[in-house]
């Protein structure tokens, strides 16, 4: 099916948590190219609207195809500035669309190029985290990344730096980047040294590479929540222990489309992951590079996959439930999303009954 305007206004009104999002791949194309006119760096294209369209990937090949437009975004987020101003935008969107809590996640490394310390960059950051939360009420906390092409010293920094920044809001060390030919094991100590300080962890796995990336995530790395984990089913046992021990999924559909590790939205894997009861959240990932907001994964949910009004609820809670957040604060959050949200599903579910010729 596909949504009519009221149902996706009613979709967009859904409290709604995000655990997926990378602050390089969600700048408004509209600050990407002020950021880079004032900074004197080049674009590929220069309208706004065009740059927008150039931004979204739709061309890749695999995972890293699709991670090769990040240096464009990164050549603008190299001074306190450009970091905060984003990172602010980007909860003021995330609220627009419904969002109540979302864990921003990004690797501080990337943006000393300029000459700001990782300290500097953290504090950057934070600081529009924090002005969008004072302004929208949208909860905002982060997550920091290492990257697996960089190697363990790397990761050693970034975990350290996560570990020392939790007063300011990190909630969690992550693994990203292409998956083949960088294996998670090369991180274990420094995913060991996240959770001897108390710190959650995430970590990227099943989308660049198969099950067996995931297995390392889950066994190896000490994983939470597993970004993305496309590819869980190919491994039964794998799948068990996920769903048995509600080690989460951060599904983002139409990125997993953009990189291939799913053929069209209609066959990708959330709906038979749900089926077999794994715990599963819906993400965007990237903003900018995926063309996409929450609401339209969402929406995109109900047309290729066929998913209800209970079904979409359900994945909005799920998403809250899983957020790496003290307990009392995660179940304050889930129980106002739970109450808010009911008067929006009962619109939607008369609007279904009505299309389907039930008397109200």
């Amino acid at each position: 099916m596909t949504l009519t305007a009221t149902e996706y206004s009613l979709l967009q009104r859904l409290p709604k948590a995000e655990l997926h999002v990378h602050l390089d791949g969600s700048l408004r194309p509209a600050t990407l190219a002020e950021l880079a006119f004032a900074r004197g760096v080049a674009l590929p294209v220069r309208d706004t609207a065009a740059l927008g369209d150039y931004m979204r990937v739709d061309d890749a090949r695999n995972l890293e195809d699709y991670l090769a437009r990040f240096e464009i975004t990164l050549s603008v987020m190299q001074d306190a500035e450009a970091l905060e101003r984003i990172a602010h935008e980007l909860v003021i969107d995330s609220a627009e669309d419904g969002v109540r809590y979302v864990e921003v996640r990004w690797c501080p490394a990337l943006n000393v190029r300029g000459g700001l310390s990782l300290d500097e960059v953290v504090s950057a950051v934070h600081r529009g985290l924090r002005r969008g939360e004072r302004e929208t009420g949208t909860v905002a906390h982060s997550i920091v990344c290492a990257l697996r092409n960089l190697g363990a010293a790397h990761g050693q920094e970034m975990a350290e730096l996560a570990v020392a920044h939790r007063s300011l809001g990190v909630v969690a060390f992550d693994l990203a980047g292409g998956e083949a030919g960088n294996p998670a094991r090369d991180y274990a100590d420094a995913f060991a040294h996240a959770r001897r300080h108390d710190l959650a962890v995430t970590v990227h796995a099943g989308e660049g590479a198969g099950a067996e990336s995931i297995r390392e995530a889950v066994h190896l790395c000490g994983a939470d929540r597993i970004g993305h984990g496309t590819r869980l089913a190919e491994d039964a046992s794998l799948l068990a222990y996920v769903r048995d021990r509600r080690i989460a999924l951060e599904v983002c559909p139409t990125s997993n489309v953009q990189t291939r590790v799913a053929p069209t939205f209609a066959e990708h894997p959330i709906k038979a992951q749900r089926e077999a009861g794994v715990l599963v959240t819906l993400n965007t990932d990237n903003r900018l590079m995926s063309g996409v907001t929450l609401t339209e994964e969402y929406a995109r949910c109900a047309d290729h996959l066929g998913f209800g009004v209970d079904d979409l609820a359900a994945l909005s809670l799920a998403a809250f439930s899983a957020a790496f957040l003290p307990y009392p604060e995660r179940e304050a959050l889930r129980a106002a999303a739970e109450r808010d949200m009911v008067p929006v599903l009962r619109e939607l579910q008369a609007i279904a009954e009505e299309a389907q010729g039930i008397p109200s």
